[in-house]
């Protein structure tokens, strides 16, 4: 299929803009093709905005992981910033950068999974750059719109709220310690709660949130410091995956410091006041969301993280 380089920066454009125009929303009124995207949100929404990168041999290789699967778990990182604030996406950017040699192959899987998760999640590709680089870097910048005023924090937690997590943890991390030992590729792509925080955003007594990529213990605390309280969590109530354990121990890993530092699961962290165990329990609660939910401690108001082992987690520096 070539590289890249072929192709050249105004085939590419065309490549990219002939495969977006199969996705259409209403609520782009400017899109591919201008200086810049118009996007309008519906009335009484605040603008949400987020932005974040993968970069070639730091946040992934292409040796562990097809491109359509990367292009993928890149623009879910993005979406699950939009679930952590309950806000609904309207479209993407995209800043690629790549070396001329690239193979088209690669390029063409990246969006094609790019655009797979889009379509799926009505998050349209608005516009972006492209440039020449040694390594490969996907910069994404996703745009959301939220009920005005009820945005999701990290900084409402309070003293007394139960905390909670959505799904399971360490499935992630486990896939990305398989394909870095050579024992298959990373096929895992794990899902944006965009649905849960929406619903979250709406629900009486909701306090603070946070999603889950550099590692539950990491995440925790930049809860905590942001609300100025602590949290006493119990160990024992962190869901794992079904067979979990058992593939740490192929592994010579340790479950639970996985589980907490791994990363990537993408699930949601927050927290509920006002309700007692009688009036909420965790049964009624994954109803309410439509998604297994675990309790799995209590904000403290004492600082510090008592129950857990400090540090771990993913460090950018």
């Amino acid at each position: 299929m070539g590289q890249l380089s072929e192709l050249g920066e105004f085939g590419l454009i065309e490549r990219i803009a002939r495969l977006a125009r199969r996705q259409s929303a209403s609520r782009v009124v400017i899109g591919i093709g201008d200086d810049a995207a118009v996007v309008r949100p519906r009335p009484g929404e605040d603008l949400v905005v987020s932005s974040d990168a993968m970069v070639e041999d730091v946040h992934f290789r292409w040796s562990t992981q097809a491109p359509r699967t990367l292009g993928r778990r890149a623009l879910v990182a993005n979406l699950s910033d939009l679930a952590a604030m309950g806000a609904r996406p309207l479209g993407f950017t995209l800043a690629l950068s790549a070396p001329g040699t690239l193979p088209l192959q690669r390029v063409d899987g990246l969006l094609a999974g790019l655009l797979a998760e889009a379509r799926q999640y009505d998050c349209p590709l608005v516009g972006g750059n492209l440039a020449r680089a040694q390594q490969t870097s996907l910069v994404i910048s996703v745009l959301g719109g939220v009920a005005r005023g009820r945005a999701l924090r990290r900084d409402a937690l309070r003293a007394g709220d139960r905390l909670f997590v959505t799904g399971t943890l360490g499935a992630s991390a486990l896939s990305l310690a398989r394909a870095e030992r050579g024992a298959g590729a990373i096929r895992r792509v794990p899902v944006p709660r965009l649905r849960v925080g929406r619903a979250l955003a709406a629900l009486r007594g909701r306090g603070g949130c946070i999603d889950i990529s550099d590692g539950l213990a990491a995440d925790l605390a930049h809860l905590l410091a942001a609300s100025g309280v602590g949290a006493e969590i119990d160990p024992a109530r962190l869901p794992l995956p079904r067979g979990f354990r058992r593939g740490c121990r192929e592994l010579g890993l340790e479950p639970q410091q996985l589980a907490l530092a791994g990363g990537e699961d993408y699930e949601l962290l927050f927290s509920l006041r006002g309700w007692t165990r009688r009036s909420l329990d965790a049964a009624t609660l994954n109803r309410r969301l439509a998604v297994r939910v675990t309790e799995i401690g209590r904000v403290t108001r004492d600082a510090g993280l008592h129950g857990l082992p400090s540090g771990g987690g993913w460090r950018h520096f």
